[in-house]
């Protein structure tokens, strides 16, 4: 039988009446698992079909040069994204198989996807990242590195254009599923405590980019651990996927126009003033989201018709 959320707060979901340490051990394990052995390799047919209708000389380099991201084609960007999109169902298969409970409350602790927050916040996300576009244009340096002449638009622009276009979005709810998703809530039910899920996933987030120097790392927990905390105020990912959704699409949108797409994917060294510009972006969301959710009365625990849920013993509350 599906168990109902374990906790009164999305942190602490999985810590149902029959939780077991093992069980999110083993998530954990199956999603890394899962992202970084399982999903490339199933994606790596659709991959290698994608280079061979579309590559210059050797389809062997130009596989390996896809697989590699180097340089970004639009196969290559397809095939990252697609891969990231793929810990939905690894999330949602880990909620029910692993721990016994519904996986409609990755979504939220309502069991559903709160669709009229959602589009809420997706407009609150435009403003903050407005906010911190401006900042940017008051700081030192050219942070954004988009301070030279627009680019040509080439068919190689125009094709990796549409892709980030149509799979962004599905790379970024990914990424949310996966970490401010699933494991926030393994964490959190690891160690019965909501803050250890919150910065337990957003240093994983971070450590996840690859190589980077300390103020691009700080910049990334940074964003994971505000983005956390609107996940747990919230009940919800509606304001993280929101959020994460337009930052990448705006991102690679102004790195295709006026910057490299080479670079915004694979930047390993800023400076530490992107940290103020993190702060901006996700201070202005956090204060936005969170004043927008108490007028909406968009609550943080189980809320609907169900049953008030049976705790594990030893579960605090929120």
């Amino acid at each position: 039988m599906v168990q109902r959320p374990g906790g009164p707060g999305y942190a602490l979901t999985l810590r149902t009446a029959t939780y077991r340490w093992w069980r999110p051990v083993v998530g954990i394990l199956l999603l890394f698992a899962s992202a970084v052995l399982f999903a490339p390799l199933l994606l790596q047919p659709l991959l290698a079909v994608t280079v061979w209708l579309d590559h210059d000389g050797s389809f062997t380099s130009a596989f390996t040069d896809a697989v590699a991201l180097d340089p970004v084609s639009w196969q290559s960007m397809l095939y990252l994204n697609l891969s990231l999109a793929a810990l939905v169902p690894v999330a949602c298969f880990l909620v029910r198989f692993v721990h016994d409970v519904s996986p409609r409350f990755l979504a939220s602790m309502t069991g559903s996807f709160r669709w009229r927050f959602f589009r809420v916040c997706l407009g609150l996300a435009l403003v903050a990242i407005a906010a911190q576009l401006l900042v940017s244009m008051l700081l030192p340096g050219d942070l954004d590195g988009l301070g030279g002449p627009a680019n040509d638009w080439t068919a190689s622009t125009v094709a990796i254009a549409v892709v980030v276009l149509l799979t962004t979005p599905l790379q970024a709810i990914g990424e949310e599923y996966g970490f401010r998703g699933y494991l926030l809530q393994a964490f959190g039910a690891l160690a019965a405590r909501p803050w250890f899920g919150v910065v337990v996933s957003s240093l994983l987030f971070a450590l996840a980019h690859g190589a980077q120097n300390l103020p691009l790392f700080l910049d990334r927990l940074t964003f994971g651990l505000i983005a956390g905390f609107i996940v747990v105020r919230t009940g919800g990912l509606e304001a993280g996927i929101a959020l994460h959704v337009w930052n990448n699409l705006v991102a690679f949108g102004l790195a295709l126009s006026l910057g490299s797409i080479d670079e915004s994917l694979k930047v390993s060294d800023v400076s530490w003033w992107n940290i103020a510009l993190t702060i901006t972006q996700n201070g202005v969301y956090l204060v936005l989201v969170l004043f927008a959710a108490r007028r909406m009365g968009v609550s943080p625990a189980t809320t609907g018709v169900q049953k008030p849920p049976v705790l594990a013993p030893g579960t605090p509350s929120v």
